[in-house]
């Protein structure tokens, strides 16, 4: 959990998420971290897994299906009268995702179908439509684009292609920390990523470890991916205000939120930077720069708080490196890299 331990049990004001275990106080409903309803406060069940983004495989245990909801129930049928749904791969908080064969053209897909019980909901349908979109302007081998969207018996969907391999928070979880000739490489890659993006007019605003995939090669190779653009913005857009919407998705993940994008400030490419350097400065320590025991110490953290340096935490880190990462998550946006490429280029020069 990245906002800290939770919260005492004891608190009875407390809510938690069932999937995270993470605590919120009152009028909060949703997590903030995956989106998932919160409960009344007290321990997590021990058998409930974390989300770790949407196009996870491998040995991961889901949650079982929410009864009653005809989207969590669609392994073995065929979508639209083409996509034949072979298996449920994974759940975020609006979403079900299963792998699939699209029947026209026989490639492997995944398919993201939204939950029945937002499928009224304005604000849902449109981030689906938003994701949609954006990614489907986007080709570059380090983004996830949108392959088709569409609706089939009253439950929207979006394809895109199947990522063969884990996301970087789950890979996170079982190794820990990555030494720098590991972990700068795949930097290197986001940083081309979102710099396709950011050229397409596009910003991503919800860059974290979940919404990276490291896809296997055929040669057994890995490079990094962005995925999931729900929350992804033109960048020609006016001011995001931070709010939680009808459907309790926070515009933003605290722990990789930029200063500006806490207080509502018209974002560019720059607030991207700095959650990637957070990202990074938690793939290299396992620790974030900037903590907090809630969502609410952590964006304060990042409001009013000197983040660590990458050398306080392991002092065997390049010195250079140490500059990039600290430059990457500057409180003002002008002390910071301009570009993706410019941080991709002081990334290169770091010599890990």
């Amino acid at each position: 959990m990245r906002s800290g331990p939770p919260e005492p049990a004891s608190r009875l004001s407390a809510l938690r998420c069932p999937r995270c275990g993470a605590t919120f106080a009152p009028p909060a409903r949703f997590c903030t971290k995956d989106g998932f309803p919160l409960v009344p406060g007290g321990a997590p069940s021990p058998t409930t897994p974390r989300a770790f983004g949407l196009h996870r495989t491998g040995e991961v245990r889901l949650p079982p299906a929410r009864r009653g909801d005809p989207a969590s129930g669609l392994s073995g049928r065929v979508m639209d009268g083409r996509y034949q749904m072979e298996m449920r791969v994974g759940e975020g908080g609006m979403a079900y995702v299963y792998r699939a064969k699209d029947r026209d053209t026989g490639r492997t897909v995944a398919v993201k179908v939204l939950m029945s019980r937002l499928t009224g909901d304005p604000e849902a349908m449109a981030r689906l439509r938003r994701e949609a979109k954006v990614a489907m302007r986007l080709d570059h081998p380090n983004v996830c684009g949108i392959l088709a969207w569409g609706e089939a018996a009253g439950m929207p969907y979006l394809v895109m292609p199947f990522l063969d391999g884990e996301t970087l928070s789950r890979r996170e979880t079982r190794h820990g920390p990555m030494p720098p000739p590991l972990a700068v490489p795949f930097l290197k890659q986001l940083c081309r990523g979102l710099h396709h993006a950011h050229g397409a007019g596009v910003l991503h605003r919800d860059l974290k470890p979940e919404n990276v995939m490291l896809v296997t090669e055929d040669s057994g190779a890995e490079h990094a991916v962005v995925m999931d653009f729900g929350l992804a913005k033109e960048s020609v857009a006016g001011p995001e205000v931070m709010k939680l919407t009808a459907t309790g998705i926070v515009l933003g993940t605290p722990e990789f939120m930029s200063p500006e994008q806490i207080r509502g400030k018209p974002l560019d490419a720059r607030s991207d930077i700095f959650a990637l350097g957070v990202l990074g400065f938690e793939l290299l320590t396992g620790r974030l720069p900037f903590e907090g025991n809630t969502a609410q110490d952590t964006m304060l953290a990042h409001l009013t708080g000197q983040p660590l340096r990458l050398r306080q935490v392991n002092p065997t880190m390049p010195e250079a490196l140490d500059r990039v990462i600290a430059q990457s998550i500057a409180h003002r946006p002008e002390d910071r890299f301009q570009t993706m490429q410019d941080f991709e280029e002081a990334l290169e020069n770091s010599d890990p």
